[in-house]
This record gives structure tokens, sequence and C-alpha cells, in this order.
């Protein structure tokens, strides 16, 4: 899975079959000190997930498990992050 931040959403009136009723948003990957680690992804958000929050993303063949094994996703929304803790050391 991925960290990251939603940056803003994406609007598409037509879609492949498999995406529809789908919102996708800009999720730029990060670490848990909020660095950003590679170029922004799309990602499908069936969790309501708004921008500006912090979310796990799962990738690839698990994210088109979630989702329809047809649907033509790689990249999932799984959770919005409340809060979470690093032990440094």
């Amino acid at each position: 899975m991925i960290l990251g931040e939603v940056l803003g959403s994406i609007w598409a009136t037509q879609k492949e079959e498999g995406m529809e009723h789908l919102k996708l948003l800009i999720v730029q990957p990060t670490d848990w000190n909020g660095k950003r680690l590679s170029h922004p992804i799309v990602a499908a958000d069936r969790i309501g997930a708004g921008k500006g929050e912090r979310v796990l993303i799962s990738r690839g063949s698990p994210a088109k498990m979630i989702l329809n094994k047809q649907s033509p996703v790689d990249a999932v929304i799984v959770a919005i992050v409340d809060s979470f803790e690093v032990n440094e050391g």
C-alpha cells in the first residue's frame, strides 16, 4: 500500500465500462513525514476521501480485486488515515 495526500479531483463524464460511479482523485504519494515521493497518481475512490486528506492506496491486482476484475483501474483508495504513529530510532 501507498500513503498519500489527496490533491484534487478529476471529472470525466465518459468512462470505460467498469468505471461507472467511481470518483477519481489525484493523489500525491508521500512518506510518513509528508515528503513527496513520486509523481501524483490517479486513484478511484468509493469511500469519500477529499482534498487534503491522507489516504492509503492499493495498486495493481489487489486494486482490481476491490472493484471488478474487468475494471481498467489500477489504483484504489482503500482507507482515509485518521492518525498514525512512527517511532524513530
